[in-house]
């Protein structure tokens, strides 16, 4: 790494007509030998949720071994090139058994709602991610980003008496504040990169409707930047750049697509009609908002809980949540299998690109937790126990993969919440109905 008496500051940004760039870490941010070994010793923590909705096939989930020998089970598979960076969890239980409402809403709370369509509120405050949000938006544009592939078009009640609010999200920032996920790419892509304090809306939304890129007004400011900064430090520009590029092209296309064609679903103008093509488009987003550290937060809801999406890209056209209520054939739980293995390998190809993105002295996948997972684990009778959860990430060095961990039966999944909490930096007593933490280090002799 290069060494010099002048540094650049970490919070440096490009600005142009309506954006606000913010630039990833460079050689040039760090000013001296003692600030590289911070650097190195105390990375960047950073935590990604991921949510699956409807369940799973448990039976194509589950390893069958504990330890550091188990196989990869169906579901799993895509995740083998990351197995060392893997936790396969087992026997953590969920605290709201209220069908689908229970499974999103205690996934990162461990608590409960209410019946009913007005009164929404949990019976504890704000989720794992928001506690942790609360600390890392000290130091970044966003203190959290939450993401969903479905819009939220549901009201009244959705799942067993219970208000949609509760289907719809994950994340609260109170007991009364639920948040749910911005589904509509181009309006996430303006929160990271449109400037929400310019004046010149007009001037901007003029560029946008003449095909420029948003980029384009901060070109003579990168080129200057460029002239300033070393060979690996101009590298990193470009190709960062060159991502922010790529999602906008995809999500203009997206929208003239939109203009030409029925989409599959009723979904924001810009959304693909496809959700592996959204779903990528959505993680790519969340790799640039960590990659310039816009935030160390962030959530994705793959779908709403009882989502009736259809999945005619790997061949299902059945309808997500009543292929979930399989009533055991053997036929339907393969067709409900095939729909979590396609959403496994799209978390697979965004890990990948975290691995693949230099961070400090490692990548953005060694310095994160990432918490992947549903709060329903056998889809058909709606069971909270046993839910299907995983986390991927080295967590700055305080997480060791590579195993399956069995825990007892009835675990509050909340003692997952506490422990993650506790290996980002942000310890806290309890959460939910949380009774401690969780060990995650590895046991003797398995």
């Amino acid at each position: 790494m290069m060494i010099t008496r002048k540094s650049m500051s970490r919070r440096t940004v490009l600005r142009g007509v309506g954006v606000s760039l913010a630039l990833p870490l460079l050689d040039s941010m760090i000013p001296a030998l003692t600030a590289v070994v911070k650097t190195a010793a105390n990375p960047l923590r950073r935590l990604g949720v991921v949510y699956v909705p409807n369940g799973m096939a448990m039976e194509q989930w589950t390893p069958h071994v504990e330890g550091a020998q188990f196989e990869l089970p169906p579901i799993l598979q895509p995740l083998a090139p990351f197995r060392d960076q893997l936790l396969v969890l087992s026997g953590l239980h969920g605290h709201w058994d209220a069908t689908h409402a229970g499974g999103s809403t205690s996934f990162l709370t461990g608590a409960a709602g209410q019946t009913g369509e007005i009164d929404i509120r949990i019976d504890e405050g704000m989720s794992m991610d928001q506690i942790v949000a609360k600390e890392f938006g000290r130091h970044t544009q966003l203190s959290s980003l939450e993401l969903a592939l479905d819009s939220r078009g549901n009201a009244g009640q959705c799942s067993g008496g219970y208000s949609c609010v509760y289907t719809n999200t994950i994340s609260w920032s109170s007991s009364t504040t639920p948040l749910p996920g911005e589904s509509n790419p181009r309006a996430v892509f303006e929160r990271l990169f449109g400037d929400t304090a310019s004046t010149d809306a007009r001037q901007r939304g003029a560029a946008i409707k003449k095909g420029r890129s948003l980029l384009d007004s901060v070109v003579e400011k990168v080129a200057g930047l460029q002239r300033q900064v070393g060979p690996a430090d101009r590298t990193k520009i470009d190709e960062y750049l060159e991502s922010i590029r790529d999602v906008e092209r995809r999500f203009q296309k997206a929208e003239e697509q939109s203009t030409k064609e029925l989409p599959v679903m009723d979904q924001p103008a810009g959304t693909p009609t496809t959700l592996g093509e959204h779903a990528r488009l959505m993680f790519d987003m969340q790799l640039l908002a960590y990659q310039a550290d816009l935030t160390r937060v962030s959530t994705l809801m793959v779908g709403r809980e009882q989502t009736g999406r259809a999945y005619g890209e790997i061949g299902v056209p059945e309808a997500h949540h009543p292929i979930s209520h399989h009533g055991y054939d053997p036929q339907k739980i393969a067709t409900m299998a095939k729909i979590n293995v396609y959403h496994t390998q799209l978390f697979a190809e965004y890990l990948a690109k975290l691995r693949a993105t230099s961070d400090g002295d490692g990548s953005l996948l060694d310095h994160m937790v990432l918490m992947y997972g549903s709060g329903i684990s056998d889809s058909h009778s709606h069971k909270h126990d046993n839910l299907p959860i995983l986390l991927v990430g080295g967590g700055a060095g305080s997480l060791a993969g590579g195993r399956h961990l069995k825990y007892a039966d009835g675990t509050p999944a909340a003692n997952l919440l506490v422990t993650v909490m506790d290996k980002l930096g942000v310890p806290a007593d309890r959460i939910g109905d949380a009774t401690g933490g969780l060990p995650l280090d590895p046991l003797p002799g398995v």
